[in-house]
């Protein structure tokens, strides 16, 4: 029976909101998603639709772009948003701090305006693990003091969180879950859909998938002196439908509960070390990755393990799938798709000229202003952070 209410989901086309939306169409949520395609293809909505029989409506979009993120809320009726699109890559937010700061916080305030002025108020935020900075104690629960972030990405996470924590104390009407989640790995078990090895990834998974199907010679281990049983850190690991599950349970802990605003971890509560991740890859896929050790990344900790009991409870729900499951899905998706979805179709995009103003189809500079001083220099108008630094390259799908 459909669901009749509306999803409208940031960062669609990437590993986890691609996920997250099978889940949703399957619970009978309509969805609209936009992605700027930084770091993902577009093809991966295809794959989304051959999956669930059910259709998605997509705005290549940006963001950045607040006039068209305003025009597209303005043209559906929005019920929740789950916000998943912001750069990810820890070692790069320490190179590249302000393109970090740009796209992941200026973008949550465009996104929460446009809600805002269209009386959309029900948001679960895509927050992270990385919130908790180097852990004061193990299992990492919800009281676990924030802020002390090492890294820039983690970070723009943090402040993202106090803005949302903010504005939820100031205005009532505010409802939303951060979930602090720790590391997503897997894929949808029927190899249709994963993270693509094509895009740029952060994550220990796609980088042994590489080295087991001889697209790269070996692993690169960033550290083997961390205060471990093994030397190398150790992660806390939850299979992507799992976390996909999790946010579909926390829109109906939305409807249930007036929140305000409340964090909530998700992940299995138990950690893995990286030698201990290879060991397990290894046996499941029955391939040797060879390794090599270097200097640790500079963001990086000892050990991120959480406490996910609140989570279970307030959610009424319950990760089911265990690492080797996460390793059996991950080579499934690898095996089958060496090339990720580099060789798919583009999803045909909604176009935005259809909704936006005629005033408002121009991406030209801002005007001038004119002072008591004389006139000032035009300031560039950014839709992207491909158009500030190219860090990530241009990639169309």
């Amino acid at each position: 029976m459909a669901n009749l209410k509306t999803v409208f989901v940031t960062g669609g086309t990437g590993y986890i909101g691609s996920h997250c939306i099978i889940d949703l169409l399957n619970e009978g949520y309509e969805v609209i998603t936009i992605d700027n395609l930084t770091n993902s293809r577009s093809g991966a909505l295809r794959r989304v639709q051959e999956i669930t029989g059910k259709s998605v409506t997509f705005y290549e979009c940006d963001l950045l772009d607040g006039r068209a993120v305003h025009a597209i809320f303005a043209k559906h009726k929005i019920d929740y948003v789950i916000h998943f699109a912001a750069m990810k890559a820890v070692g790069e937010s320490m190179q590249f701090p302000l393109i970090y700061y740009k796209n992941n916080v200026i973008g949550t305030i465009n996104l929460i305006e446009a809600m805002k002025a269209n009386s959309v108020y029900q948001m679960v935020f895509s927050s992270s693990c990385t919130v908790y900075g180097d852990p004061e104690h193990l299992p990492i629960t919800e009281d676990h003091p924030t802020g002390a972030v090492t890294n820039v990405y983690g970070r723009t996470k943090y402040l993202i969180e106090e803005m949302l924590k903010d504005l939820s104390h100031a205005e009532e009407k505010w409802n939303i879950i951060a979930l602090r989640y720790f590391n997503p790995v897997g894929a949808h078990p029927s190899g249709r859909l994963g993270e693509d090895p094509t895009k740029n990834f952060t994550n220990l998974m796609p980088y042994i998938g590489q080295v087991a199907i001889g697209k790269k010679p070996s692993l690169t281990i960033f550290g083997c002196d961390y205060d471990t049983p093994d030397g190398t850190g150790v992660r806390d690991y939850i299979h992507v439908m799992d976390l996909a599950s999790g946010h579909v349970s926390a829109l109906s802990k939305l409807d249930e509960e007036h929140l305000r605003f409340k964090p909530l971890n998700l992940g299995l509560g138990h950690g893995l070390s990286v030698l201990e991740f290879i060991k397990e890859f290894e046996r499941v896929s029955k391939v040797h990755i060879p390794y090599e050790y270097s200097g640790r990344r500079v963001g990086d900790v000892a050990t991120l393990v959480c406490d996910g009991t609140r989570g279970v409870k307030e959610l009424k729900w319950k990760p089911t799938r265990d690492f080797q499951v996460m390793c059996e899905d991950f080579w499934r998706w690898q095996t089958m798709n060496p090339d990720g979805y580099a060789n798919d179709e583009p999803f045909p995009a909604t176009s935005l000229d259809e909704i936006l103003p005629l005033s408002e189809k121009t991406t030209a500079a801002s005007p001038a202003k004119v002072t008591a001083a004389g006139p000032a220099k035009a300031v560039p108008a950014f839709n992207s952070v491909n158009s500030i630094n190219g860090v990530n390259g241009v990639n169309n799908h």
